[in-house]
C-alpha cells in the first residue's frame, strides 16, 4: 500500500480509553473522585474519543465518581460498564445522566470456561441473559456497547451468533475482548474479521478491539485488529490494567502514526501530550513507568552507546523511528562508559563548556574512569571533570594507585607514565594524602608537599564514588587539583598527578 492509497482510504479510528476503569483494576491502584476528574480532564485534552469512567455498580463511591466525570467532560463520550444484570445497568445509566455524550457498556462472558465455572449457565441461558441486558441498556441509552468477555476463547459459532444478535438488536459498538491475553496477532485478526462478517448486514456497527498483555502481545494484537477492520480500540495510559495490563494507548497511537503505509487509520490524539499524560497517570496511580517502556519511558529517547550517539548527533533518524518532540519528550545523550569522545564533547558544548583538544582528552579519560566505577555519572560530576580538564596539559598520567592500611599507617603504590616516555612507579607511607604525595614524588622525581586535602566517599544514586580536592606544593609552585574516582586513594592521586608539570626521568622507570 502506498502513501496515496493510504490517504484515500484512511478511516477515523475511535480511541476508547479505559484507564479509569480497567486501569484502576491494576493491583494496588485506587483512585479518588478528584483523581479520576484530573485524569479525565487530561484524557479529554489528549483527544480521547471515549472515556470509560468506571463500574458504578461496584460501590456508591464509584458511582459518584463516574457521575462527576460525566458532568465534567463535554467533548469526549463518557462510558460506564455494567454486567448484563438489571441493577448494574440501572446504576450505570443513573451515573451517566449528567453526561453530554453518554455510552452504556454491557458485557457477558461467552467462553465455555467462563460459562461453566463462573456463570454456571448454559450457552442458551447466556444468550438469553445477554439479549435482556442489551435490550434494557438500549431502553436507557442511545449509545450502547456490548462486550463478549473472553471472546478469543469462545467457540467461533457461538461468538458469531452473539455478535449477530447484538447487531440485530441495535447495539452500535461490539467489542471483542482478548480478556486474558491469550490470542496471537494472526488469530486475533481473524477473530475480528469474523466478527465483522457476523455484523455485515448492519453496516453502521463498529467492531472494537480490547487486548490484554499477558503474553506481551496486546499492542501487536490491537494493530492486527485495526488491520482486520476494527474501527475502535480500547487502551489504557501506560498499559495499566488487570494482571499484565492492557494495550498501551501511546504505543498503539504512535505505531499508527509512524507506519501509516501499513494501517489506514487516523486518530484525533494530540500526541505531543502523551508524555505529560503518562507522567500524570503514573503519579496519581503510584505505578511507575518502566525506564524502557516504549514511547513514554525515561529511556525511550535516551542514547548511551558511543556508536548510537555519534549517529544521533549526525542525524536523529539513524536511531529514532519517531521524533521525541512528537510525544512531548526530548532526546537525551546519556553519558556512560559506552559513550564516545564525540558525544562527550557535544554534551559539554550543550552546557556551555568547550575544551581544547588536550583538555578534552584529559577530561574524557577521567570521565571513562568514573563511568567504569559508576553506572550513570551525574551532571555535576562530569562538569567537575571538565573543569579539571581545562588546566594546562599535564606532564604525567596516572596509570594505577592502590593502598593498604588506614589512619597514619597507609602504604601507597602508584604507577605513572610520562606523556612522551616510559612508565614509572613509586611508593609512600603515612597518612593517606601524604603517602600518595610521597609515592608520586618518588615516581616523578618532583618534590611534593601537601598543604590541604579533602577526600571523601559520596553516595550519588548509582553507587558511591570518591572525590578529592588537594592543594599542594610542587618544587616551590602552588598547585590545586580535584578528581573523582572509585577510591579515595585514586581520587587523591589523580588530583595531584593530573596537574603536575613535566619532569626528568627517574630511576624508578619500569619496562613497558
Amino acid at each position: 500500500m502506498n502513501a496515496s492509497t493510504t490517504e484515500r482510504h484512511c478511516q477515523p479510528l475511535t480511541i476508547f480509553d479505559t484507564t479509569l476503569r480497567d486501569g484502576e483494576q491494576t493491583p494496588g491502584v485506587s483512585l479518588s473522585a478528584p483523581q479520576k476528574l484530573e485524569i479525565a480532564a487530561a484524557l479529554e485534552a489528549l483527544g480521547v474519543d471515549v472515556i470509560e469512567a468506571g463500574f458504578p455498580a461496584a460501590s456508591s463511591g464509584e458511582a459518584d465518581a463516574v457521575a462527576a466525570v460525566a458532568a465534567k467532560v463535554s467533548r469526549s463520550a463518557v462510558c460506564a460498564l455494567a454486567r448484563c444484570h438489571e441493577p448494574d445497568i440501572v446504576a450505570a445509566s443513573d451515573a451517566l445522566r449528567p453526561a453530554a455524550r453518554p455510552r452504556l457498556h454491557v458485557f457477558m462472558a461467552t467462553s465455555p470456561l467462563h460459562m461453566r465455572h463462573k456463570l454456571r449457565m448454559t450457552p442458551r441461558q447466556v444468550m438469553q441473559r445477554a439479549r435482556q441486558g442489551m435490550r434494557l441498556a438500549l431502553d436507557l441509552c442511545r449509545d450502547v456497547q456490548f462486550s463478549a468477555e473472553d471472546a478469543t476463547r469462545t467457540e467461533p459459532a457461538f461468538l458469531h451468533d452473539m455478535v449477530a444478535m447484538a447487531a440485530e438488536l441495535g447495539v452500535s459498538t461490539i467489542n471483542i475482548p482478548d480478556t486474558v491475553g491469550y490470542a496471537t496477532p494472526v488469530e486475533y485478526g481473524q477473530t475480528i474479521a469474523n466478527a465483522r462478517q457476523a455484523a455485515a448486514s448492519h453496516p453502521g456497527v463498529v467492531i472494537s478491539a480490547h487486548c490484554h498483555d499477558d503474553l506481551g502481545l496486546a499492542a501487536a494484537n490491537t494493530l492486527a485488529a485495526i488491520h482486520a477492520g476494527a474501527l475502535q480500540v480500547e487502551c489504557t495510559i501506560n498499559g495499566l490494567g488487570e494482571r499484565a495490563g492492557n494495550a498501551a494507548l501511546e504505543e498503539v497511537v504512535m505505531a499508527l502514526r509512524t507506519r501509516p503505509e501499513l494501517y489506514a487509520a487516523t486518530t484525533g490524539i494530540i500526541t505531543q501530550r502523551l508524555a505529560a499524560t503518562s507522567a500524570l497517570v503514573a503519579g496519581l496511580t503510584g505505578i511507575a513507568v518502566p525506564p524502557n517502556k516504549a514511547v513514554v519511558g525515561a529511556n525511550a529517547f535516551a542514547h548511551q552507546s558511543g556508536i548510537h550517539q555519534h549517529g544521533m548527533l549526525s542525524n536523529a533518524g539513524t536511531y529514532e523511528v519517531m521524533r521525541a518532540e512528537d510525544v512531548g519528550a526530548s532526546t537525551q545523550i546519556v553519558l556512560g562508559k559506552h559513550s564516545g569522545r564525540h558525544a562527550f564533547a557535544a554534551w559539554l558544548e550543550a552546557r556551555g563548556t568547550q575544551l581544547h583538544e588536550a583538555g578534552l582528552e584529559r577530561a574524557f579519560a577521567a570521565f571513562k574512569r568514573l563511568a567504569d566505577s559508576q553506572a550513570r555519572p551525574t551532571e555535576r560530576q562530569v562538569l567537575e571533570l571538565a573543569g579539571a580538564g581545562s588546566h594546562p596539559p599535564a606532564g604525567w598520567q596516572l596509570l594505577a594507585a592502590s593502598h593498604s592500611g588506614r589512619g597514619d599507617q597507609c602504604q601507597v603504590e602508584v604507577r605513572v607514565a610520562r606523556h612522551a616516555g616510559r612508565e614509572c612507579q613509586g611508593c609512600g607511607r603515612g597518612a593517606l594524602a601524604n603517602a600518595v604525595a610521597d609515592a608520586v614524588a618518588q615516581a616523578t622525581g618532583l618534590r611534593l608537599r601537601v598543604a590541604a586535602c579533602h577526600a571523601a566517599m559520596e553516595s550519588r544514586g548509582d553507587g558511591s564514588v570518591a572525590t578529592a580536592h588537594v592543594e599542594f606544593d610542587c618544587d616551590g609552585a602552588a598547585l590545586r587539583g580535584q578528581a573523582i574516582a572509585a577510591t579515595e586513594c585514586e581520587a587523591i592521586a589523580h588530583a595531584m598527578v593530573d596537574v603536575l608539570p613535566a619532569a626528568r626521568p627517574t630511576r624508578m622507570e619500569v619496562a613497558p
